[in-house]
């Protein structure tokens, strides 16, 4: 998004609440998955960059959640993508952010009925899998965006941002609010979330360079993208470790509930708080002083490439391999390794310029 990953009507998020423990654990990888899945699934077929984009397709959008702000951005994003290039636009998906197995049976409908693409949003990298390789199987092109699965279950992985770029971005900007000092926690989504475990990866490297010796990460936390759980994973670490200086949550559903806990807390102003949040949830924290900058993508933007990318793959112009390109919109895309394809670098808010955005 220019911003991030999950979003938060209480309404919407009431629903994923009691299921997320439950169904966090069902989802997991075996070891021979990953090492069968390693590789991106680009078809045997060559790729015709100059193939004309065939009309009359149909795409189906499967997102981690329907009815959650976020995910409704960067689907009408695609939406819009795929009205302009003449096909047809789909969604379907859980209400809940952690029905692992609801979102499998979305992409078994999808290939029953025979969708030209599916773009989905993975809640677990591995969970996926055979379903997704079915409906490859079956000629279906799978484009996954803003959370990925294995390389090999999927054909292109639209990225919000390069996951390096965001992880070590949420580190330079909360060691720059806290001075380069004290101790840091980091406030998650779901331990299985593939996004938020890379970009977590990025940041423990980047905290190894020497100009951070004297901050130091005590611990990750997980709200499970459930508001009420965020907020009690931030109180908890705040007793936990009393002398915390910075929270870097990269989720959006994560930061605005532990900007609503310090905003009423004697910690607001001290304890400093930076991730992945929508300028909409974040822009009252912002003014009153609980959060300096935060950070994400557009949404919309995503979803209009995730929708492009499925046009061109079925198209025949781009097959996943890397070193491919091909045009959306205005913009040329080079595919990289695994079939990754960045959408670019993210966006920081702050009180200078929130107010420019609405989503």
């Amino acid at each position: 998004m220019h911003a991030s990953t999950l979003s938060r009507a209480c309404a919407a998020l009431a629903a994923a609440t009691s299921l997320a423990l439950a169904l966090t654990a069902c989802g997991g990888t075996t070891k021979n998955d990953v090492k069968d899945d390693s590789g991106a699934a680009a078809s045997a077929g060559k790729a015709d960059p100059n193939a004309a984009t065939k009309k009359g397709l149909t795409v189906g959008f499967l997102p981690k959640q329907v009815n959650n702000p976020y995910f409704t951005t960067s689907d009408k994003g695609g939406e819009k993508a795929l009205a302009e290039l003449g096909s047809k636009y789909k969604e379907v998906g859980p209400s809940s952010a952690t029905d692992t197995s609801g979102q499998v049976g979305y992409v078994n409908t999808l290939t029953q009925q025979q969708v030209n693409a599916i773009a989905v949003s993975a809640q677990d990298p591995g969970a996926l899998c055979t379903a997704l390789k079915q409906a490859m199987t079956n000629g279906i092109k799978v484009v996954t965006y803003d959370s990925d699965t294995n390389p090999g279950c999927r054909n292109a992985f639209i990225s919000q941002a390069s996951a390096e770029d965001l992880g070590r971005t949420e580190v330079q900007l909360l060691a720059e609010q806290i001075g380069y000092k004290g101790e840091i926690a980091v406030l998650s989504a779901a331990q299985t979330a593939t996004n938020q475990n890379t970009w977590i990866g990025y940041m423990k490297d980047e905290l190894k360079d020497p100009k951070y010796k004297n901050v130091k990460l005590v611990k990750v936390a997980y709200g499970n993208d459930d508001a009420q759980q965020s907020f009690q994973q931030t109180q908890g670490l705040l007793q936990e470790h009393p002398s915390l200086k910075g929270i870097i949550s990269p989720t959006t559903v994560g930061i605005k509930a532990a900007a609503q806990y310090l905003s009423g807390s004697k910690y607001k102003g001290k304890v400093k708080l930076t991730g992945l949040g929508t300028p909409n949830d974040m822009r009252k924290y912002v003014k009153n002083g609980t959060v300096d900058a935060f950070e994400l993508w557009d949404p919309a933007k995503l979803g209009d490439l995730a929708a492009r990318t499925a046009v061109a793959l079925a198209s025949g112009q781009i097959t996943g391999k890397e070193g491919e390109t091909f045009k959306a919109g205005s913009t040329t895309y080079t595919i990289g390794k695994d079939g990754v394809i960045n959408l670019g670098k993210p966006t920081v808010f702050d009180t200078k310029n929130i107010d420019q955005f609405d989503f």
